[in-house]
């Protein structure tokens, strides 16, 4: 599975912006799919991570209230929806997949086999 990230971009403080990605097979559509963000000289951070149906989605603490995720499997696409973005989410955003993750790992980047090329999310205070 391909993935291919899109969408990112400058904003200002307390502006919003939706990145997607888009999974390159149908098979794409029953996995579980993720967005991390590294920002320079940090560690690859977890951001969100969505099941198959939409039944379960999870957030990191830093963006509980202010980002949320979506998937539409007939475009076999999952959105990242930023509101209220802050300087601090300045970060290169990737998109991730796996086939089978076990939920408490789904924070770890190393759960994921498949990744985006990312898309850089720029926010100026």
């Amino acid at each position: 599975v391909q993935l291919q990230a899109s969408g990112g971009g400058l904003v200002q403080a307390g502006g919003c912006l939706r990145p997607s990605c888009a999974a390159s097979e149908r098979t794409g559509s029953r996995f579980y799919m993720a967005w991390f963000r590294q920002a320079q000289g940090k560690e690859r951070e977890f951001v969100a991570a969505i099941n198959w149906n939409s039944r379960h989605t999870y957030y990191g603490n830093s963006v509980k209230g202010r980002f949320t995720i979506s998937r539409d499997n007939a475009k076999i696409t999952v959105y990242l929806q930023m509101n209220s973005l802050k300087p601090e989410d300045t970060a290169l955003y990737y998109c991730a997949a796996d086939s089978t993750i076990i939920v408490i790992s789904l924070y770890s980047p190393s759960a994921y086999d498949y990744w985006g090329q990312g898309t850089q999310v720029t926010v100026s205070s």
